[in-house]
Protein backbone atom coordinates (compact mmCIF):
# COMPACT_ATOMS: atom_id res chain seq x y z
CA UNK A 1 0.00 0.00 0.00
CA UNK A 2 3.23 2.10 0.64
CA UNK A 3 3.42 2.28 -2.87
CA UNK A 4 0.53 3.23 -4.00
CA UNK A 5 0.14 5.04 -7.03
CA UNK A 6 -0.50 9.13 -5.84
CA UNK A 7 1.24 8.11 -2.29
CA UNK A 8 2.32 11.35 -0.79
CA UNK A 9 6.44 10.38 0.29
CA UNK A 10 6.77 11.26 3.87
CA UNK A 11 8.36 14.66 4.52
CA UNK A 12 6.43 16.21 2.01
CA UNK A 13 3.47 17.93 2.12
CA UNK A 14 0.75 18.04 -0.38
CA UNK A 15 -0.16 21.39 -0.86
CA UNK A 16 3.36 23.07 -1.14
CA UNK A 17 4.90 23.54 -4.45
CA UNK A 18 7.27 21.06 -5.18
CA UNK A 19 11.15 21.91 -6.26
CA UNK A 20 13.28 24.60 -4.64
CA UNK A 21 13.09 27.24 -7.32
CA UNK A 22 9.21 27.02 -7.13
CA UNK A 23 9.11 27.14 -3.24
CA UNK A 24 11.36 29.66 -2.85
CA UNK A 25 9.14 31.56 -5.91
CA UNK A 26 6.20 30.56 -3.82
CA UNK A 27 7.10 32.11 -0.56
CA UNK A 28 8.34 35.39 -1.95
CA UNK A 29 5.68 35.96 -3.29
CA UNK A 30 3.54 34.87 -0.21
CA UNK A 31 5.71 37.23 1.76
CA UNK A 32 5.31 40.40 -1.30
CA UNK A 33 1.64 40.08 -1.21
CA UNK A 34 0.99 40.05 2.90
CA UNK A 35 3.87 42.97 3.03
CA UNK A 36 1.76 45.08 0.24
CA UNK A 37 -1.79 43.78 2.36
CA UNK A 38 -0.12 45.80 5.25
CA UNK A 39 1.75 49.02 3.92
CA UNK A 40 -0.02 50.11 0.81
CA UNK A 41 -2.49 51.36 3.04
CA UNK A 42 -0.34 53.28 5.33
CA UNK A 43 1.75 54.66 2.16
CA UNK A 44 -1.72 55.64 0.30
CA UNK A 45 -2.52 57.43 3.80
CA UNK A 46 0.70 59.49 3.58
CA UNK A 47 0.62 60.54 -0.16
CA UNK A 48 -3.24 61.94 0.24
CA UNK A 49 -1.82 63.70 3.23
CA UNK A 50 -0.34 65.81 0.34
CA UNK A 51 -3.71 65.90 -1.61
CA UNK A 52 -5.37 69.53 -2.81
CA UNK A 53 -8.52 67.55 -2.37
CA UNK A 54 -10.75 67.48 0.73
CA UNK A 55 -11.72 63.86 -0.76
CA UNK A 56 -9.55 61.30 -0.84
CA UNK A 57 -10.95 59.77 -3.79
CA UNK A 58 -9.08 61.63 -6.62
CA UNK A 59 -5.70 63.34 -6.61
CA UNK A 60 -6.45 67.11 -6.74
CA UNK A 61 -2.92 68.56 -6.68
CA UNK A 62 -0.16 68.68 -4.54
CA UNK A 63 -0.04 70.78 -0.99
CA UNK A 64 1.38 71.31 2.85
CA UNK A 65 -2.04 73.15 3.46
CA UNK A 66 -3.52 70.64 5.62
CA UNK A 67 -0.18 70.55 8.02
CA UNK A 68 -0.70 73.83 8.41
CA UNK A 69 -3.93 73.48 9.31
CA UNK A 70 -3.55 70.23 11.54
CA UNK A 71 -0.96 73.06 13.96
CA UNK A 72 -3.50 75.28 13.99
CA UNK A 73 -5.90 72.87 15.36
CA UNK A 74 -6.43 73.60 18.90
CA UNK A 75 -8.93 70.77 19.08
CA UNK A 76 -6.48 68.44 18.07
CA UNK A 77 -3.57 70.31 19.65
CA UNK A 78 -5.10 69.79 23.46
CA UNK A 79 -6.41 66.13 22.75
CA UNK A 80 -2.40 65.23 21.72
CA UNK A 81 -1.22 67.13 24.91
CA UNK A 82 -3.88 64.93 27.32
CA UNK A 83 -2.59 61.93 25.63
CA UNK A 84 1.02 62.84 26.45
CA UNK A 85 0.48 63.75 30.06
CA UNK A 86 -1.97 60.38 30.34
CA UNK A 87 0.69 58.67 28.72
CA UNK A 88 3.53 59.62 30.59
CA UNK A 89 1.94 59.34 34.04
CA UNK A 90 0.56 56.18 33.56
CA UNK A 91 4.09 54.60 31.91
CA UNK A 92 5.80 56.08 35.01
CA UNK A 93 3.37 54.40 37.31
CA UNK A 94 3.85 51.35 34.88
CA UNK A 95 7.54 50.87 35.31
CA UNK A 96 7.57 51.56 39.10
CA UNK A 97 4.50 49.11 40.18
CA UNK A 98 5.83 46.27 37.51
CA UNK A 99 9.50 46.20 38.35
CA UNK A 100 8.35 46.00 42.15
CA UNK A 101 6.28 43.38 42.04
CA UNK A 102 8.10 41.36 39.45
CA UNK A 103 11.43 41.83 41.98
CA UNK A 104 9.20 41.06 45.04
CA UNK A 105 7.78 37.88 42.97
CA UNK A 106 10.54 37.26 42.17
CA UNK A 107 12.79 37.85 45.28
CA UNK A 108 10.69 36.71 48.07
CA UNK A 109 7.93 33.47 48.67
CA UNK A 110 4.77 34.04 50.42
CA UNK A 111 1.84 32.14 50.67
CA UNK A 112 -0.52 32.36 47.52
CA UNK A 113 2.30 33.76 45.00
CA UNK A 114 1.11 32.22 42.28
CA UNK A 115 -2.63 33.28 42.97
CA UNK A 116 -1.50 36.75 43.24
CA UNK A 117 0.64 36.46 39.99
CA UNK A 118 -2.21 34.76 37.94
CA UNK A 119 -4.08 37.74 38.85
CA UNK A 120 -1.88 40.12 38.40
CA UNK A 121 -2.09 38.89 34.48
CA UNK A 122 -5.81 39.09 34.05
CA UNK A 123 -5.81 42.54 32.86
CA UNK A 124 -3.88 41.46 29.50
CA UNK A 125 -6.73 39.18 28.34
CA UNK A 126 -9.84 41.08 30.01
CA UNK A 127 -11.67 42.26 27.11
CA UNK A 128 -11.25 46.00 27.02
CA UNK A 129 -15.10 46.78 27.31
CA UNK A 130 -15.51 44.95 30.77
CA UNK A 131 -12.18 46.49 31.90
CA UNK A 132 -13.89 50.43 30.91
CA UNK A 133 -17.21 49.59 33.10
CA UNK A 134 -15.70 48.02 36.12
CA UNK A 135 -13.33 50.89 36.39
CA UNK A 136 -16.36 53.15 35.96
CA UNK A 137 -18.28 51.59 38.07
CA UNK A 138 -15.79 51.55 40.68
CA UNK A 139 -14.73 55.03 40.40
CA UNK A 140 -18.57 56.32 40.54
CA UNK A 141 -18.94 54.30 43.70
CA UNK A 142 -16.08 55.71 44.83
CA UNK A 143 -17.02 59.27 44.51
CA UNK A 144 -14.51 59.70 41.94
CA UNK A 145 -15.04 62.26 39.77
CA UNK A 146 -14.11 61.43 35.94
CA UNK A 147 -10.58 63.35 34.76
CA UNK A 148 -7.10 62.59 34.86
CA UNK A 149 -6.94 61.16 37.22
CA UNK A 150 -9.43 57.80 36.51
CA UNK A 151 -7.48 57.98 33.33
CA UNK A 152 -4.20 57.88 34.49
CA UNK A 153 -5.27 55.11 37.28
CA UNK A 154 -6.91 52.91 34.82
CA UNK A 155 -4.78 53.09 32.22
CA UNK A 156 -1.78 52.30 34.48
CA UNK A 157 -3.67 49.40 35.72
CA UNK A 158 -3.84 47.48 32.32
CA UNK A 159 -0.31 48.72 31.34
CA UNK A 160 1.86 47.93 34.51
CA UNK A 161 1.60 44.14 33.40
CA UNK A 162 3.32 44.20 30.14
CA UNK A 163 6.42 46.13 32.37
CA UNK A 164 6.21 42.64 35.08
CA UNK A 165 6.40 40.62 32.26
CA UNK A 166 9.34 41.95 30.54
CA UNK A 167 11.01 42.49 33.65
CA UNK A 168 10.27 38.83 35.16
CA UNK A 169 11.88 37.36 31.91
CA UNK A 170 14.93 39.40 32.36
CA UNK A 171 15.23 37.89 36.08
CA UNK A 172 14.73 34.47 35.04
CA UNK A 173 18.67 35.32 33.75
CA UNK A 174 19.48 36.91 36.64
CA UNK A 175 23.10 35.41 38.14
CA UNK A 176 22.34 35.44 41.76
CA UNK A 177 26.25 36.08 41.98
CA UNK A 178 25.81 39.68 41.37
CA UNK A 179 23.68 40.80 44.01
CA UNK A 180 25.78 38.72 46.38
CA UNK A 181 29.05 40.42 45.40
CA UNK A 182 27.99 43.56 45.70
CA UNK A 183 27.17 42.78 49.60
CA UNK A 184 30.33 41.67 49.96
CA UNK A 185 31.90 44.62 49.05
CA UNK A 186 29.78 46.76 51.40
CA UNK A 187 26.82 47.96 49.63
CA UNK A 188 22.90 47.64 51.08
CA UNK A 189 20.35 45.69 50.08
CA UNK A 190 18.81 48.89 48.61
CA UNK A 191 22.28 50.02 47.21
CA UNK A 192 22.93 46.71 45.37
CA UNK A 193 19.35 46.79 44.05
CA UNK A 194 20.02 50.32 42.42
CA UNK A 195 23.65 50.16 41.52
CA UNK A 196 23.36 46.30 40.41
CA UNK A 197 19.92 44.97 40.01
CA UNK A 198 18.53 47.99 38.15
CA UNK A 199 20.99 48.51 35.69
CA UNK A 200 20.93 44.82 34.60
CA UNK A 201 16.61 45.15 33.98
CA UNK A 202 17.27 48.52 32.43
CA UNK A 203 16.58 47.11 28.68
CA UNK A 204 13.66 45.04 30.00
CA UNK A 205 12.27 48.03 31.83
CA UNK A 206 12.88 50.36 28.83
CA UNK A 207 10.75 48.06 26.71
CA UNK A 208 8.01 47.71 29.21
CA UNK A 209 8.23 51.30 29.50
CA UNK A 210 7.73 51.88 25.50
CA UNK A 211 4.93 49.29 25.44
CA UNK A 212 3.08 51.02 28.48
CA UNK A 213 3.13 54.39 26.34
CA UNK A 214 2.08 52.69 23.67
CA UNK A 215 -0.73 50.92 24.73
CA UNK A 216 -1.86 53.86 27.16
CA UNK A 217 -1.15 56.57 24.19
CA UNK A 218 -3.43 54.25 21.48
CA UNK A 219 -6.09 53.32 24.05
CA UNK A 220 -9.67 53.77 23.18
CA UNK A 221 -12.09 52.02 24.70
CA UNK A 222 -11.03 51.96 28.66
CA UNK A 223 -10.55 55.46 27.84
CA UNK A 224 -14.10 56.41 26.58
CA UNK A 225 -15.81 54.90 30.08
CA UNK A 226 -12.84 56.61 32.17
CA UNK A 227 -12.14 59.93 30.64
CA UNK A 228 -13.73 63.32 31.74
CA UNK A 229 -15.22 66.45 29.78
CA UNK A 230 -11.61 67.89 29.98
CA UNK A 231 -9.41 65.12 29.36
CA UNK A 232 -10.37 63.59 26.05
CA UNK A 233 -7.51 61.60 24.56
CA UNK A 234 -6.03 61.74 21.01
CA UNK A 235 -7.70 58.63 19.85
CA UNK A 236 -11.30 59.96 21.75
CA UNK A 237 -10.87 63.25 19.32
CA UNK A 238 -9.86 60.99 15.99
CA UNK A 239 -12.93 58.55 16.33
CA UNK A 240 -15.12 61.47 16.73
CA UNK A 241 -14.03 63.62 13.30
CA UNK A 242 -13.66 60.28 11.43
CA UNK A 243 -17.47 59.21 12.07
CA UNK A 244 -18.78 62.97 10.94
CA UNK A 245 -16.71 62.09 7.81
CA UNK A 246 -13.16 62.14 8.52
CA UNK A 247 -11.02 64.89 7.31
CA UNK A 248 -7.46 65.54 5.22
CA UNK A 249 -5.95 66.86 8.89
CA UNK A 250 -6.14 63.14 9.89
CA UNK A 251 -4.23 61.70 6.91
CA UNK A 252 -1.72 64.37 8.30
CA UNK A 253 -1.57 63.80 11.44
CA UNK A 254 -1.75 60.20 10.87
CA UNK A 255 1.36 60.59 8.57
CA UNK A 256 3.43 62.59 11.25
CA UNK A 257 3.04 59.75 13.40
CA UNK A 258 4.33 57.35 10.78
CA UNK A 259 7.49 59.41 10.23
CA UNK A 260 7.93 59.47 13.89
CA UNK A 261 7.32 56.00 14.38
CA UNK A 262 9.90 54.96 11.71
CA UNK A 263 12.86 57.85 12.91
CA UNK A 264 12.12 55.99 16.48
CA UNK A 265 12.91 53.29 14.87
CA UNK A 266 15.93 53.63 12.65
CA UNK A 267 17.40 56.05 16.16
CA UNK A 268 16.93 52.45 18.27
CA UNK A 269 18.48 50.19 15.72
CA UNK A 270 21.67 53.01 15.08
CA UNK A 271 21.92 53.00 19.12
CA UNK A 272 22.10 49.32 19.28
CA UNK A 273 24.62 48.49 16.21
CA UNK A 274 26.85 51.61 18.22
CA UNK A 275 26.93 49.63 21.48
CA UNK A 276 26.99 46.48 20.06
CA UNK A 277 30.86 44.79 19.82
Amino acid sequence: MSDAIGAVPPGRRWWLPQGPAIQRAFFGGWTIAIFAFLYIPILLLVIFSFNESKLSLYWGGFTTKWYAQLFGNQVLLDAFKNSLIVGSAATVLSVFIGTTAAWLLYRYRFPAQQTLGLLIFIPMVMPEVLMGTSLLVLFVSAGIPLGYTTLIIAHTTFCFPFVLVGVQARLQGLDPALEEAALDLGATPMQAFRLVIIPYLMPAIVAGALMAFTLSFDEYIVTVFTSGAESQTLPLKVYGMVKRGGSPELNALSALFIGATILLVLGSQFFTRRKSP
